[in-house]
């Protein structure tokens, strides 16, 4: 830390001499306090080189915000009315400081697109008839960084793989050759583990790693990635598919990646578990990290999971072969070539002003993220999470509005079957302290809000209120998977919540579900889930479920009002509850006693106005007679 300058310490003194009681942490706090600083953000004027203080001298991206060094109590504050692509990853704060980042000036929320803009025609180009392209991709060689031939390789291996290294001899000739004895490969990806750490990347640059392999049974190779050289392990890159074809002779492989950070120890790992053969050797020789220029700004180097027309008039359908683009609006993502192939009559830029194709990538990045504030932002158009990340700790999301999120590519079955992806907001595991309130979610592909998490992990004091929610597929997901596991206090109060399952998303899942509570199996120890205060309305298969253990001893539900058109309230196990089964129910579970079935009256519902009229059954059914939901009554 710099030294403080001279009228700080002055002001310290003054400080100590008037109030002679203050301890040392607090005049800390207060120097503290006096040091925060405000960023600003304009990426219409603004220059990365700029200081960033004023409005006038603004910072341009996101990826400079990342890379400020933020102190506990800095704002950074984005310019309403502008749009930034890309991620923001957050600094911590502390306990009383917390970094906030949020909005100045006028107009609408800033907007945080996680998507590229395909807009122009020479983005596209006419592949087969009816079918377009997106540009294909070339990368020039700009810098060789490192020769990775010299870097020590190791072996990791667990699921009771087994597979021995062999290291080059002192006195071999470069480049070195490493050998993998396949005894036994593990049934995940992550049971062998090849790599080797010391890389330096640039966030933002583009590079290339070259190297050779052979194998005595020929296989297809599994993924690489780059990453934390340490838990958590978070990645540190966007990597091009890089399954390749390793036989018994030489194979010359290039795998080609963009750096998401900066990094200075980053990990290079192969993931082999399940994927070499029993009984096979594969012999390796590392090479060159080269960084590369990409003929691209903005390349399709994640999975492409939605594509958004015209700020939602249309969506793209995402197929898995490009066989199978049968029907306008169709899309396949190539992630050997970084492209992505639409069915559709006409050039897309021709028939649209407008087109973003959301990538995989969380908008918000709060993995590890403690006392941090989002307030009056706009997240739109990103194919993973929007706000997303484990072991969070003080975060507060107030006033944001989200939309069109998720559809990415998360996994492929064992069974061959691939699984989509994308929740509003999450905290995944190990989550304490957080808040969203006054927020707006719409078009969201799984949950709006959600906290969940498996193997041995803390999920408490997590609070939604005062939140609108419409058109995703869930409203709330909650589960939390292990016996050691443990949740407590978790509240969804005072939100309002329509048209569960309406979203772009529910006609192209292979498993339609929408409800407004989905509580999945949640096997950790649970007390203090409070439901209450809530207006849940219409949902295409039935309001809320409870999916495998009844947990309902510690489950507080009340004073919510219910409506439902199509008469399923409930899917409780493999209970259906009507309305008029309704009585019985909650009788028997000792819940909503005070809730009712009703509809909530909202002032315009097709124009998403959900205050309540003036008279709505919903407006006084409340303990203290005040309206619930998260809107008030209109006048």
């Amino acid at each position: 830390m710099n030294a403080l300058p001279s009228r700080i310490l002055v002001i310290a003194a003054l400080i100590l001499l008037a109030c002679p009681f203050l301890t040392q942490s607090a005049v800390t706090n207060r120097l503290a306090a006096a040091e925060s600083r405000t960023y600003y953000v304009d990426p219409l004027t603004g220059d990365d080189a700029a200081g960033g203080l004023n409005p006038d001298r603004a910072w341009k991206s996101l990826p400079r915000v990342n890379r400020a060094e933020l102190q506990p109590g800095d704002t950074v504050l984005f310019r309403r009315g502008t749009e930034l692509r890309g991620q923001l990853i957050p600094r911590s704060g502390s306990a009383d400081q917390p970094v906030t980042y949020g909005a100045y000036g006028d107009g609408a929320k800033p907007r945080l697109l996680g998507s590229v803009s395909m807009n122009h025609a020479q983005d596209w180009q006419q592949s087969a008839p009816g079918v377009w392209t997106t540009a294909a991709i070339r990368f020039d060689p700009e810098k060789l960084e490192a020769d990775l031939s010299h870097l020590q390789w190791s072996i990791y291996t667990e699921g009771g793989a087994d597979c021995p290294l062999q290291r080059p001899g002192d006195k071999e000739t470069s480049p070195p050759t490493y050998q993998l004895d396949c005894r036994h490969p593990g049934t995940a990806t992550y049971h062998i583990q090849f790599s080797t750490s010391g890389i330096n990347l640039r966030e933002g640059e583009y590079y290339t790693f070259s190297f050779r392999a052979r194998s005595t049974i020929p296989f297809t190779s599994g993924n690489w990635g780059l990453m934390r050289n340490g838990a958590p392990f978070t990645s540190f890159a966007e990597t091009r598919s890089s399954k390749m074809q390793i036989g018994s002779d030489w194979t010359e492989c290039c795998l080609q990646f963009r750096a998401t950070c900066d990094a200075t120890d980053a990990r290079l790992a192969w993931y082999l578990g399940g994927v070499v053969p029993k009984g096979a050797t594969v012999s390796f020789r590392p090479a060159e990290l080269q960084r590369v220029r990409c003929s691209q700004k903005w390349p399709l180097s994640v999975d492409v999971g939605n594509i958004i027309f015209d700020e939602g008039k249309m969506t793209g359908v995402k197929k898995w072969r490009e066989d199978d683009l049968k029907n306008e609006g169709d899309y396949f993502y190539d992630a050997t070539t970084w492209q992505v192939k639409l069915r559709l009559d006409a050039n897309p830029a021709s028939r649209f002003q407008n087109i973003e194709l959301a990538l995989r990538q969380h908008i918000v990045d709060q993995s590890g993220r403690a006392h941090v504030t989002f307030e009056n932002l706009a997240l739109s158009c990103g194919a993973a999470h929007g706000f997303g990340g484990s072991a969070t700790d003080h975060i507060t999301i107030r006033d944001c509005d989200l939309s069109y999120i998720g559809g990415g590519h998360q996994l492929t079955g064992a069974d061959g079957s691939p699984v989509r992806f994308g929740n509003g907001i999450e905290f995944w595991a190990d989550a304490s302290n957080c808040l969203v309130e006054g927020c707006r979610l719409w078009e969201i592909y799984d949950a709006a809000l959600t906290n969940q998490g498996m193997g041995r992990n803390l999920q408490e004091n997590i609070t939604y209120r005062r939140n609108v929610i419409w058109n995703c597929e869930y409203s709330f997901e909650f589960w939390n998977g292990g016996p050691e596991s443990q949740t407590r206090n978790i509240r969804f109060e005072h939100n309002t919540c329509v048209n569960a399952g309406g979203g772009w998303g529910h006609s192209q899942r292979p498993d339609p579900n929408g409800r407004h509570l989905m509580f999945y199996d949640n096997s950790s120890k649970t007390e203090g889930v409070v439901i209450t205060r809530n207006i849940f309305a219409q949902a295409t298969d039935s309001c809320a479920r409870l999916h495998g253990r009844d947990w309902t001893d510690n489950l507080n539900m009340d004073f919510n009002c219910w409506f439902e058109s199509k008469g399923r309230l409930w899917l409780w196990g493999s209970e259906t509850i009507d309305e008029a089964g309704y009585a019985t129910f909650r009788k028997n579970h000792k819940l909503d006693s005070h809730s009712i079935i009703a509809d909530p009256q909202f002032v315009d519902a097709s124009r998403h106005d959900y205050r309540l009229r003036a008279g709505s059954p919903a407006a006084a059914i409340d303990d203290g007679g005040l309206p619930i939901g998260a809107l008030p009554v209109a006048k």
